[in-house]
């Protein structure tokens, strides 16, 4: 048997039917409940007209003005507590919600002194005077425009997304990454005195051999101890025709240089990576004169401290002990821009790859390998943080398998690398905020 309701009964049940569902979407969604791909999708036509602006605004290592200035001014604009001039051009940004850990993001804020070649409609114009007084182009060929532009990303993902986390987030600008000086010059500025110590540090960097909708991620010892020496031979200059009555600073010089070959071959434990490369030797006036100096440029590269100890002083005895056998002075030798071998947290590296394997799927995150290149984002490890440095993809799958046939990927640093700017500000924006979150979640 069909029952009917009578008829204010059922316009009473209809009207209560109807306000409990149009109550559902606010009870049971949240107001921001897209996922952090959707989010960085949503709003990537925004993003890349700022990264525009920090691609055609370059600046050399120590003279980020302009760049601290603007990064600055958007964390203002979402509501984050900023202080300038840290360890000279360097941003701070605070945003605290609750108790909770202190998570700080790093972003690296200078460019190169490189004439780009790219052809791209926002190419890099920009030319100034470097140290030496010459003329030089200036160019974001490493990315840092991106992780700039993700900086301020964050920024914005997490002031208006304050019902996901919890804790004190700290957004770093930090100059003269390509220096290998800007994270120090801020650590001896008071940084963690001053701000806190943070109970995590995350940096992403550019990747120009990575797809880019990977992501790359490893524990342990991922980029190198950095040492530059300068040595100047000391001979006695004179006749080219009349040797004898010389010291040969270039002859000698020669000879250092193939015996700093055995320091690697023959002093090192074959499974402990070093290099020594002279890159630049300069010598000598004209044909027929022996001058009397010879200057040496070498870059020295290590993981463990103690291999960096043995290189540095191999280097110095050979230089001395072969100026000696030469009848040389003894040699002027300096040791500068210094930078740690960086090396990630590997319990912090674990989780992030399970975070970066269920955001993305595991064929799309690699551990990526470890290079003898060097970054100063090591130096807050340093200084007692646990931190972690991954990868992200910066081109396009299609346009990477062309390269690939060609031969022809442009490596960081080159005058033609270029991001797919798009697909990369997702791809970055989607794994830090994927990433910030595991370690913030309330």
């Amino acid at each position: 048997m069909t029952t009917r309701l009578c008829l204010p009964f059922r316009s009473i049940f209809s009207a209560l039917f109807f306000v409990l569902f149009a109550a559902i979407p606010f009870l049971a969604i949240p107001a921001r409940g897209e996922t952090p791909r959707e989010w960085a999708t949503a709003n990537v036509d925004e993003l890349f007209q700022l990264y525009q602006h920090f691609h055609t605004h370059p600046e050399l290592s120590f003279q980020e003005i302009e760049t601290a200035a603007r990064v600055a001014k958007e964390l203002k604009a979402v509501g984050v507590e900023v202080t300038e001039g840290v360890g000279g051009t360097g941003v701070v940004g605070v945003l605290k919600n609750g108790k909770g850990p202190m998570v700080m993001l790093r972003t690296d804020l200078d460019a190169l002194p490189v004439t780009e070649l790219t052809g791209l409609a926002y190419a890099s114009k920009v030319k100034v005077k470097d140290p030496t007084g010459v003329e030089v182009g200036v160019m974001h060929a490493c990315g840092h425009d991106i992780h700039i532009t993700n900086l301020v990303a964050m920024a914005r993902y997490f002031s208006s997304h304050k019902d996901q986390w919890a804790g004190t987030l700290i957004f770093l600008g930090q100059p003269a990454e390509e220096r290998g000086s800007g994270a120090k010059k801020m650590l001896d500025d008071k940084l963690f005195e001053r701000f806190g110590k943070p109970d995590f540090a995350l940096a992403l960097h550019c990747d120009s051999s990575l797809a880019s909708d990977m992501v790359g991620c490893r524990g342990g010892f991922m980029l190198a101890n950095v040492d530059s020496v300068d040595i100047t031979i000391r001979g006695r200059g004179g006749h080219g025709a009349m040797p004898h009555t010389t010291v040969d600073p270039i002859v000698t010089a020669a000879q250092l240089i193939l015996s700093l070959q055995t320091i690697v071959s023959r002093e090192t434990k074959p499974t402990d990576p070093a290099v020594v490369t002279v890159g630049s030797i300069h010598g000598g006036t004209k044909h027929n004169i022996i001058g009397d100096t010879c200057v040496l440029q070498i870059t020295v590269r290590s993981y463990s401290d103690d291999v960096r100890a043995h290189l540095l002083k191999s280097i110095q005895t050979k230089a001395e002990a072969i100026s000696a056998a030469a009848g040389a002075q003894k040699p002027l030798i300096a040791i500068s821009e210094g930078t740690p071998a960086m090396f990630n947290d590997e319990k912090l590296a674990a989780r992030m790859s399970d975070v970066f394997n269920m955001e993305f799927g595991k064929e799309k995150v690699i551990p990526g390998e470890p290079s003898m290149g060097g970054e100063d984002f090591s130096q807050y490890g340093r200084a007692g943080v646990p931190i972690l440095m991954f990868r992200i993809g910066t081109v396009e799958p299609a346009r990477l398998e062309r390269l690939k046939k060609l031969e022809a990927i442009p490596s960081l640093h080159s005058p033609l690398f270029y991001p797919d700017a798009e697909p990369t500000l997702i791809t970055a924006a989607h794994s830090m905020i994927s990433a910030t979150l595991e370690l913030m979640k309330k």
